[in-house]
């Protein structure tokens, strides 16, 4: 989701809610506010027990299996970027995102690979 921010409301701009005002004016003071959402259609993928991962922000999907992984993973908790999402099971795939955070799952990386697939083709 993102947030629109052209001209924001200020302040002083003469923007007053009123509890008491009529459906038309409510809709018309939060029109006048210009912020909203405005992709609705962003497609979250579920990594496992109830978390979820934005799908375009995802780079990549690894088994956490290897040496090079094992060290992203260090090198992301030392940096504060990794996300545990696995409530404390053991860990078997690393998601990497856009914004260089690292999210742990304790789904394997095939099963997120295979719903990533799909939850892209059904877009």
């Amino acid at each position: 989701m993102s947030i629109s921010r052209i001209n924001p409301p200020k302040l002083g701009d003469g923007l007053k809610f009123k509890p008491n005002a009529g459906i038309g004016q409510k809709k018309a003071f939060f029109k006048g506010l210009r912020i909203g959402v405005t992709d609705m259609d962003q497609n979250l993928l579920s990594i496992g027990f109830g978390n979820t991962v934005a799908a375009e922000r995802v780079i990549a999907i690894v088994s956490p299996n290897s040496a090079p992984m094992k060290r992203l993973k260090d090198e992301a908790k030392d940096e504060k970027r990794l996300i545990d999402a696995t409530h404390g099971r053991r860990t078997r795939s690393i998601i990497v995102m856009d914004s260089n955070h690292i999210v742990l799952s304790a789904i394997q990386a095939e099963t997120i690979s295979q719903r990533y697939t799909t939850l892209k083709e059904s877009t």
